[in-house]
């Protein structure tokens, strides 16, 4: 008979009855948390870097950007069926140590006087890649540790954690940068994914050991069947497109913004970082919204709204000109606002696609739309650079920020919109869709 603080699921494993008592997914949560800080400090040290130090201008920082989000187009798909196969905990350990290797041999290079941005782009590409193994392994794995009625929960301390991380990292990238120098900031985005590696690997419980003879034939079946149920399923077609659509601009967006705050509005790499780091506080704010406005309103409610306010936020910001005492503050005001919205969207949908996705099609499902939502993202981030050398940092910003509000749009158009109060099923979507 099971004590009074579990239960037993279907298979018969003990289940806390509190999602914090369970030792794995406390390591899980610490691994991933330091894991998000290492990687929210990296996207803005290594711009910083290329921006202050390098002097490059929004070409090359397009360039670097792309090149850092090119993986995600070049292997989401793979990695998803392959990590379908694997052990979860396997992969984000190998994965950490790939990430401190190379944040590491950044540092001493830097050290050395020797980190131009053809060594950049080497690390922004080895490290991107590193990461779409192990977003899609964490986003599995919990999946994998907790049950269906935690899913909710799990997820909104996982991306709480990636808010406390929003928070931190930019702000101590930036600070880094700008009073010490940028080998120290990369220095400390190795630490946290070392830090990441010795949580994770303390994972107790032992999945099932998958079939590892898959050759290629079988590996593009994986990746087809993923591929064809993303496809299939109403909901999640329309997550793959509403993200498309808000990760091309939001791209291009974040290249002209990470120029227009230091070049047309004077900010010091302090401040820029300060000002990114507002995303924070409110997508931890989304993330505690997350688990009670879906449940009173409808996911579907909650969705639109959450990325109209968010997106919108955006705006704003094409219209500063001033002093960083003016123009500081609402900078916060505006990133907060984009968190709260951004993080409040990230939690529903995680929640939705877990919710309609068998159990042996997690991964392929959260590839397949990492792929189809964040595989244009490195031409979007092209395609700022270009537009900002051709129109100028304030009307690229202003045009792009105009094109986020495409996924909201999109979402209103489809059945995602009509989404109620109660998760769907696996299937439940198609059967709706169909009649």
């Amino acid at each position: 008979m099971p004590s009074a603080s579990s239960s037993v699921s279907d298979s018969g494993r003990p289940v806390p009855s509190s999602l914090w008592r369970d030792g794995d997914f406390r390591r899980l949560w610490v691994g991933q948390t330091a894991s998000q800080l290492g990687e929210h400090t990296g996207l803005v040290v290594l711009p910083l870097f290329a921006v202050l130090t390098l002097d490059a201008g929004a070409g090359q920082l397009g360039v670097l950007r792309a090149v850092g989000q090119a993986p995600i187009l070049l292997l989401s798909l793979f990695v998803g069926a392959w990590v379908d196969s694997r052990r979860t905990r396997t992969v984000m350990v190998f994965t950490d140590v790939g990430r401190t290797l190379a944040l590491g041999a950044a540092a001493v290079a830097g050290l050395l006087d020797r980190l131009g941005l053809s060594a950049l782009l080497v690390v922004a590409f080895a490290v991107g890649t590193l990461s779409v193994f192990f977003d899609v392994a964490y986003q599995a794995s919990v999946v994998r540790l907790v049950t269906p009625d935690q899913l909710v929960r799990g997820n909104s301390a996982l991306e709480g954690s990636r808010s406390a991380a929003q928070i931190g990292g930019p702000a101590l990238g930036g600070a880094l940068v700008s009073l010490l120098s940028a080998p120290i900031a990369a220095a400390s985005s190795a630490v946290f994914f070392a830090l990441s590696f010795l949580s994770i690997r303390r994972i107790r419980r032992i999945e099932p050991v998958p079939n590892h003879s898959d050759g290629p034939p079988r590996v593009w079946r994986r990746i087809h069947e993923g591929l064809r149920f993303v496809v299939g399923e109403t909901s999640l077609r329309t997550v793959c497109l509403a993200s498309a659509a808000f990760q091309f601009s939001f791209a291009a967006t974040m290249t002209v913004y990470l120029l227009f705050l230091p070049r047309e509005l004077h900010l010091s790499g302090t401040a820029v970082g300060l000002a990114i780091a507002a995303t924070g506080p409110g997508a931890l704010l989304g993330s505690v919204l997350a688990a009670r406005l879906p449940s009173r309103f409808g996911h579907g409610v909650v969705l639109m709204s959450a990325a109209a306010l968010g997106d919108g936020a955006f705006l704003c910001v094409p219209a500063l000109h001033g002093s960083s005492t003016v123009t500081l503050p609402v900078l916060l005001a505006v990133n907060f606002v984009f968190g709260a919205g951004g993080q409040l969207v990230s939690v529903t949908v995680m929640a939705v696609r877990q919710a309609v996705t068998p159990d042996g099609m997690q991964g392929r499902a959260a590839a397949t739309i990492t792929f189809v939502g964040m595989g244009l993202t490195p031409l979007g981030s092209l395609l700022g650079g270009f537009l900002a050398e051709e129109w100028g940092l304030r009307t690229t910003l202003l045009v792009t920020a105009t094109a986020m509000l495409s996924s909201p749009v999109l979402m209103a158009l489809s059945p995602l919109a009509r989404l109620g109060r109660e998760l769907p099923a696996p299937g439940d979507s198609r059967r709706r869709a169909g009649g």
